[in-house]
């Protein structure tokens, strides 16, 4: 594989010259192309107009349906544009038409924001929520979960790499089996698109979510929406306007053909041609090469970090990516959080509400969430064991 041209990465990358930036799985930093995107269509709003600045600028709003199927390997008629990750895969999980006694199928790293929507469909519908085992590595168990996938089940509903550690769920082995069930699947790939690449044909996904502003290195405020063709006709989606439907008659609507039937008419604007910028920037530097130093990195950190004194990796999984969790001993995740920043560098806790789950079962209250991307150096991987090592 061509070696990875991390200077001009960094180059592009004006906060590589502010911070150590190991949060990458909370928002990474945006390149250079991103931001100017974004602030130019922001100034172009503000010299015309914000109308008049949307239709000068249609050719990239619309350039948006391409590049993100490329990343996903599927039609652009299959995608939607929301402004959120939560807002897609909310909006997907609630066009499903669930009945009384229908199950659905989850695993045990499965994010809060999901796990309470099965609660609230389960109160709202009587649904049946169940959590299928992990195996010895950690990972969802497919063996258990075939034994599991009744005439009942409705929905295998799946977070592709938590938010609390490094662990990469065998999403094609779940897409699979759900697939020979004859079940809906819905991925949630916030964690893993723009690090790993993704393909939803080889993965077997109905559904899938993702967001812009964590490993895509896109704005805030931004998210897309896969939906299978083959499975639109089966959806309706929770809420409709005038740009998700037509109004045809004083008592008729009809919805949109195509998965835009999730969108809504009013958006961020600049958000989303900043979105469209962040995806065309990953395909650029091809996501094959990309997931190949993203998981490099984090495989270097990890020894690292299990060297230091009281310092105990977390992550678990038959496949691990860029994202580092860890525990040191005698010191709280925001007093980790706290010293290194006192030294310009970045990282995150996850605790145990964002994953109840998994991080009760596994007797921990909190993590420190160090997430690498390409541009991170093993300079800042140096620096950043010295400072933890110091602060332990």
């Amino acid at each position: 594989m061509t070696p990875f041209d991390v200077d001009t990465a960094r180059k592009e990358t004006p906060g590589c010259e502010t911070v150590v930036h190991f949060n990458n799985a909370g928002a990474a930093l945006m390149p250079r192309p991103v931001l100017d995107s974004v602030i130019g269509h922001l100034n172009l709003e503000a010299s015309i107009g914000g109308y008049e600045a949307a239709a000068a600028a249609n050719d990239a709003l619309e350039g948006v349906y391409p590049s993100a199927a490329r990343l996903l390997g599927c039609a652009p008629d299959e995608i939607a544009f929301l402004d959120s990750a939560t807002r897609a895969w909310d909006l997907a999980f609630f066009a499903i038409p669930f009945r009384p006694g229908d199950r659905v199928l989850t695993s045990e790293a499965e994010y809060a924001s999901n796990f309470i929507a099965y609660l609230q469909a389960a109160e709202r519908h009587g649904i049946e929520v169940a959590v299928v085992p992990n195996d010895e590595s950690g990972q969802i168990s497919v063996p258990r979960l075939r034994e599991m996938l009744d005439d009942r089940v409705r929905l295998v509903s799946l977070t592709h790499v938590p938010t609390n550690g490094g662990l990469v769920n065998p999403a094609a082995e779940v897409g699979r089996a759900a697939r020979e069930a004859g079940v809906l699947f819905l991925l949630d790939a916030c964690q893993s698109a723009g690090q790993i690449p993704l393909d939803v044909d080889a993965i077997g996904c109905d559904l899938l979510s993702l967001t812009g502003r964590k490993y895509l290195r896109g704005p805030r405020g931004t998210g897309i929406l896969y939906v299978r063709r083959e499975r639109l006709a089966e959806l309706t989606p929770p809420m409709l306007d005038l740009h998700a439907a037509k109004w045809v008659a004083r008592d008729r609507y009809e919805m949109r053909e195509d998965a835009r039937r999730f969108e809504s008419w009013e958006f961020n604007v600049a958000a989303k041609i900043g979105f469209g910028a962040a995806v065309d920037y990953a395909l650029g530097w091809d996501l094959d090469a990309i997931w190949e130093r993203v998981s490099r990195l984090a495989a270097d950190l990890r020894p690292r970090l299990d060297e230091l004194p009281g310092v105990r990796v977390r992550d678990v999984g038959a496949e691990q990516c860029g994202i580092v969790s860890f525990t040191v001993d005698a010191m709280t995740g925001d007093a980790v959080k706290t010293a290194l920043a006192q030294h310009s560098i970045n990282v995150s806790v996850s605790r145990a509400p964002s994953t109840r789950w998994d991080m009760e079962h596994r007797g921990l209250a909190e993590v420190v969430r160090a997430s690498l991307h390409y541009y991170n150096t093993v300079e800042e991987i140096d620096a950043f064991c010295r400072v933890l090592h110091a602060a332990g």
